[in-house]
């Protein structure tokens, strides 16, 4: 289902990305609507696919997970199922918080936490090095997180 997304749409996304556990009266009045209107857009906007729903952002760092690393891999593509079975692999593999592909050079990439470097070397010794289809891997440790936003410029 297509909509047409108007200027009053466009105030509550702003705020619901603002803060989005603001309750419907809150986000209501400072998106300068009534709290029906505002009620009635977001089940608009749920049901045209925009709004997704939400969710709890939890700190894997303040549960005591300091390493991060994006681990680049490049698939044996002799084998036709290479990539289903990787995949299917690595979203077994609980460090493993995020799988992209990419078209290119690199097919997925992996961002993998761990405690600190040893329960990192034992998860990449034990989990990463025995998924499938491996050709090459490149890790990349992350320094620092310069800018990351979920908020969309509506």
């Amino acid at each position: 289902m297509s909509i047409q997304v108007d200027d009053t749409d466009r105030r509550l996304l702003r705020q619901l990305m603002a803060e989005p556990g603001l309750p419907t009266a809150e986000l209501a009045a400072r998106a300068g609507v009534t709290t029906a209107t505002c009620w009635r857009r977001l089940e608009r906007l749920a049901e045209a696919g925009i709004l997704k729903g939400q969710e709890a952002v939890v700190d894997w760092r303040a549960l005591g997970y300091e390493v991060e690393v994006s681990l680049r891999f490049i698939l044996d593509k002799t084998e036709p199922r290479a990539f289903d079975e990787f995949t299917e692999a690595a979203r077994r593999v609980p460090e493993v918080i995020g799988i992209e592909t990419f078209l290119g050079r690199v097919d997925l990439r992996l961002t993998v936490i761990a405690r600190d470097m040893r329960h990192y070397q034992e998860i990449y010794r034990a989990r990463i090095l025995t998924l499938p289809h491996i050709a090459d891997i490149e890790a990349l440790m992350l320094v620092a997180t310069v800018k990351h936003s979920e908020t969309l410029p509506v």
